[in-house]
């Protein structure tokens, strides 16, 4: 059974409401609606992180406007300096990672050693991108006729726009805002309405380490007020989106119209595969970190498990008793294990997924309840919670649930379990946990993931390698490493013809 907690005393007795304004052209302002909304921590609700502005179409307008004049300088400063800014911040980054891990986990949830590793992420992310400003590669190939050059250089694309979830608050928005910048695009970015102070910091750094006013501008609010009209703005040549595949695919839609960049990282309903031969304890540790870290509250949480049968009764036992004893709580608590729901309607969702399974004839092996008293009484908790005997085509085992419960299916072999795994609407990531080379190498080429893990959970990805799904997942597009710079970049091939006499290509050609 999970367990209470005391709440951290540092959130107690906060001197001073902390109102944040939006960030327009260098400058903080206030939204032209003259509405504020509050940012609460979730697990404990007397605890108010700061006022944000619930910002309109009109403080849309304002900051795409203040980018689009960023761009016309911005785009001329030489690559390398646009990422000596990112390398500074980067370094500012580290400097306050205590301070905004324990904001981060204020105003999202999950634990601090967590939200340490979200800001180390953004740092990461900061490093990588500065070294890329010194790369920015194109090709220079031969041309086909004498005297003549030819090459494909990276251009920005103009004004791009990023509306990001409040899972990695950090993280995510590093993802987007720095190769973004660092090719020489200007921004607009709407972070989640429910952690928008973590978006905050990371802008924070990047102006102390000497960013131009206007290259990034950010707009708080919810999505239908302040998200949507970045998207229809014609100005805005580029949109990055990470959240539900039901919103990407509103998203994916509206900027199709005006033929904008877009780029959709979606849902995922991650499979970790467990075969008899795998080092069981080494699984146990993968699928209780996979299904229960943020609370399954990642696009690549470890949402099903699917065991050989030779194993499935062991290590079904051996979760469920490690899953009871999980303590959940405040996350300043450093004894904590699993934080809270975002907020009570994502915990109703979650809760009604419950149900759901025990109406299909799943067998609720351990939680499935609220935890509403003592030290949770403030707070959107839930034990962790584990299915089993879950049929591979119920919707607990088919639609995202983005909490702590997890499926566990049995399957007969490896090609049954990739057929289970493959089965689903999503394809984000995978992983598969055997002893067996032969079986990793299929299980590698098999799973149509964009992400494979082999002896490790389903989450763990880094910043230098693409990071992104297939199917119902995305569109195709990448974040993260070279899939990034592709993004956030247009190329233009030049052809350099000193011969000094027309050349007519492939006319000329002579056999």
């Amino acid at each position: 059974m999970a367990t209470d907690t005391m709440a951290n005393p540092a959130i107690q007795n906060q001197a001073k409401t902390r109102v944040f304004k939006n960030l327009i052209d260098g400058k903080w302002v206030e939204s032209s609606s003259g509405q504020t909304f509050e940012n609460r921590n979730p697990a404990d609700t007397r605890d108010l992180v700061g006022v944000f502005q619930k910002s309109n179409k009109t403080d849309v307008l304002a900051a795409v406007d203040s980018a689009k004049r960023a761009f016309a300088k911005w785009r001329l400063v030489p690559a390398p300096r646009r990422a000596e800014i990112v390398f500074k911040a980067a370094e500012i980054l580290g400097q306050r990672k205590e301070q905004y891990s324990v904001e981060m986990t204020r105003e999202m949830g999950k634990v601090l050693a967590e939200t340490r590793g979200d800001v180390q992420e953004a740092i990461d992310a900061a490093y990588y991108n500065a070294g890329e400003g010194r790369r920015l590669f194109g090709p220079t190939v031969p041309s086909e006729l004498p005297n003549k050059f030819a090459m494909a250089v990276r251009q920005p694309i103009g004004v791009c726009s990023m509306i990001t979830p409040w899972n990695f608050p950090m993280a995510i928005s590093s993802w987007k805002l720095l190769p973004a910048i660092v090719c020489g695009n200007t921004c607009v970015i709407k972070p989640a309405e429910d952690t928008p102070l973590s978006t905050f910091n990371l802008v924070q750094a990047l102006m102390d380490a000497g960013l131009p006013n206007g290259v990034i501008n950010i707009v708080a609010g919810h999505g239908p007020d302040a998200g949507m009209p970045i998207v229809e703005h014609a100005d805005v040549r580029a949109v990055s989106f990470t959240g539900s595949s039901a919103v990407g695919r509103l998203i994916g839609t509206k900027a199709a119209e005006s033929f904008k960049h877009c780029s959709l990282e979606l849902g995922g309903k991650n499979p970790m595969i467990v075969l008899d031969d795998a080092n069981l304890d080494l699984a146990l540790e993968g699928g209780l970190w996979g299904a229960f870290g943020t609370t399954g509250q990642r696009c690549t949480a470890t949402s099903r498990i699917i065991l050989q049968k030779g194993i499935y009764r062991e290590f079904t036992e051996r979760l469920v008793e490690r899953a009871r004893k999980l303590r959940v709580g405040n996350g300043l608590d450093t004894s904590i294990e699993v934080g809270p729901s975002i907020n009570e309607r994502q915990l109703l969702k979650v809760l009604g997924y419950v149900e759901i399974g025990k109406k299909e004839g799943a067998k609720l092996a351990c939680g499935g309840n609220r935890l509403d008293q003592g030290g949770h009484a403030h707070g959107f908790f839930m034990e962790p919670t584990v299915f089993t005997d879950v049929d591979a085509k119920m919707r607990i085992a088919q639609e995202e649930i983005f909490g702590p419960v997890v499926s566990v299916i049995a399957c007969d072999d490896l090609e049954h379990a990739i057929e289970i795994a493959n089965g689903i609407e999503y394809g984000l990531s995978s992983s598969l946990y055997t002893r067996d080379v032969n079986k990793a190498f299929a299980a590698m080429r098999d799973l149509y993931t964009g992400i494979t893990y082999i002896n490790a959970p389903t989450i763990g990805a880094e910043v230098h390698l693409p990071f992104g799904g297939t199917k119902a997942t995305g569109n195709g597009h990448r974040e993260g490493g070279i899939g990034a710079i592709d993004f956030y970049t247009e190329w233009k091939s030049i052809y350099v013809d000193y011969s000094d006499r027309l050349q007519k290509a492939q006319i000329d050609r002579v056999d």
